[in-house]
């Protein structure tokens, strides 16, 4: 019993969390939202750019966006994190006397991501059947054009439940960016926990911390697996009766 108590107290202390649960709402969330969130918009524009390469008839475009993906796939976020932010901060603080971190935490985080949803992009355009961009072109559309406005949209679509997981896999991983340094009101919500277990001593406010990361990603789960569903099986039609009685009356 002693044991559990013990494991209570480090863990489960309700009053440190309750004490850290206010600044990781106020602060915490909106940080890590803003880095989730942009460097989820960066990646798809870099990720589609690398799709397109993948695909080009070029071979130079296609072993670039290869070279890429396999570079920023194989390393370790934390690693990647490391060198753009203390690689290139020294430069932008030169260039921009800015000491902000975010903007390079951003630019990791869009870098990782671009590799994974680029692959994602490329394998839901390939998926795309040949006949499309072969019917585009025979109404006269140009091989760019029919890429852009009807295979590209059709891959995307198949693609949206593995871009919702790639999101959940951001809103993670931006909890490395405290490797750079943040100020007390640039801090995202595993930050605000691992002060204030330093603090206290307690790892209570990290599973607080854990808490909240949940009430964000396994909502967005769902929502992933609803989509695939919905793809999978299609959007039910509502038949109204006298169209019912029509289809009946043709199976006589």
């Amino acid at each position: 019993m002693d044991v559990l108590e013990q494991l209570a107290k480090t863990f489960l202390d309700w009053e440190a969390m309750a004490e850290v649960i206010p600044a990781m709402l106020t602060v915490g969330l909106p940080n890590t939202l803003i880095l989730a969130v942009s460097s989820a918009f960066f990646g798809c524009v870099l990720g589609m750019i690398l799709a397109v390469m993948g695909i080009s008839r070029n071979p130079i475009p296609r072993w670039i966006a290869r070279i890429y993906t396999d570079i920023f796939r194989g390393l370790p976020a934390i690693l990647t994190i490391l060198l753009i932010g203390l690689g290139l901060g020294p430069v932008v603080r030169i260039l921009t006397g800015s000491t902000n971190p975010y903007p390079l935490g951003i630019l990791a985080l869009s870098l990782m991501a671009a590799a994974y949803i680029g692959e994602i992009f490329r394998s839901g355009i390939q998926s795309v059947e040949s006949g499309q961009l072969e019917a585009s072109r025979a109404l006269g559309f140009s091989y760019s054009a029919a890429m852009v406005l009807i295979v590209i949209p059709q891959g995307i679509r198949r693609v949206l439940p593995a871009l919702v997981n790639q999101l959940i896999s951001l809103i993670k991983d931006s909890s490395l960016i405290y490797m750079l340094g943040l100020l007390a009101s640039q801090r995202e919500i595993f930050r605000i926990g691992n002060d204030q277990a330093a603090t206290t001593g307690n790892l209570s406010p990290l599973v607080a911390a854990g808490l909240l990361y949940l009430c964000l990603t396994v909502p967005l789960t769902h929502l992933v697996n609803f989509m695939d569903k919905r793809m999978r099986e299609g959007k039910t039609q509502k038949v109204e009766p006298d169209e019912a009685a029509a289809i009946i009356g043709k199976g006589h």
